[in-house]
């Protein structure tokens, strides 16, 4: 065999799953980075974020203070460092509640129709005639904040996007041959579900639930700027960024770096939902295809 027929099969060997473009390689690197750095934050933060140090007071970027330091004299690097563990908690397990609770409602409402798809449904449009900030705003105020509150009160307004688009994929699923004839068979509808039409529709969940995770950490920042967020001395980037603004005329350093984290993370979840709803829009992936060819 020569080489020229070797190549192509080699390069077909050695090629990633389609999943795997560019947006969600970069995009999956920024957020694994983070990860890491929040995992590893008691040992590679050079300070204690709570701690005060008074003789540091609003200290510029230096040797000592890498980032500079804050109106207490703690410092920023290490204060951006732990405040990545509150953002990436709040973020990732807010839409994952809301992936569950919303698939399951949109799963039940598109499979069984009738006043229970109604009645479901309407429920959703309820909440979703609310701006999700000033819902999760009221709802943090009512409950109290803290991360658990936080939490919950950004997964209740995410909850209608989800049953919206589990209901949406159901409904065009529910009459095709596989799932008339799983029917036939005499399987019950939980083992339909979930065993024939949750893994035809979980890749549309996936992109829409990276994309709502942005949502979830600039929602949580905004929180945190107008004063709902979780109590000081917590190092949250949204706080920071409050305190930063407070004294902005004395140092534009201590808005400016939480502001580059928060961007630096919605960023890496917005790349990795463009590329996966790349990756799984047909259209795209055939005029891919055409051009590879």
């Amino acid at each position: 065999m020569s080489a020229s027929t070797a190549s192509p099969a080699r390069r077909r060997a050695i090629r990633l799953p389609r999943w795997m473009n560019g947006p969600v390689a970069i995009g999956g690197l920024m957020l694994l980075a983070l990860v890491l750095a929040a995992i590893a934050a008691p040992l590679i933060a050079p300070y204690d974020p709570v701690k005060q140090d008074i003789l540091a007071q609003l200290a510029p970027p230096s040797h000592d203070h890498f980032l500079g330091a804050d109106y207490f004299g703690r410092d920023i690097l290490s204060r951006l460092i732990y405040g990545a563990r509150y953002s990436l908690t709040i973020g990732i397990l807010s839409i994952v509640i809301a992936v569950i609770v919303g698939s399951l409602i949109g799963m039940v409402a598109g499979n069984f129709g009738g006043k229970t798809d109604i009645v479901l449904m309407q429920a959703m449009d309820v909440v979703l005639a609310f701006p999700s900030l000033i819902l999760g705003l009221a709802l943090v105020a009512m409950l109290g904040a803290t991360m658990t509150n936080i939490i919950i009160a950004i997964a209740f307004t995410a909850i209608p996007a989800f049953a919206r688009i589990a209901r949406g994929a159901v409904i065009s699923l529910r009459d095709r041959e596989f799932v008339q004839a799983s029917r036939a068979l005499g399987l019950s509808n939980r083992w339909i579900l979930f065993r024939h039409i949750l893994p035809n529709i979980l890749p549309e969940i996936l992109v829409m639930a990276s994309l709502w995770m942005a949502t979830a950490v600039r929602t949580e920042a905004s929180l945190a700027f107008i004063g709902l967020g979780i109590a000081p001395p917590a190092p949250t980037w949204g706080g920071m960024v409050r305190e930063g603004f407070d004294n902005i005329l004395n140092s534009i350093d201590l808005a400016l770096w939480p502001s580059v984290a928060i961007l630096l993370l919605v960023f890496a979840f917005n790349l990795i939902g463009d590329g996966l709803r790349d990756a799984i829009d047909p259209r795209l992936r055939m005029a891919q295809e055409e051009n590879a060819e």
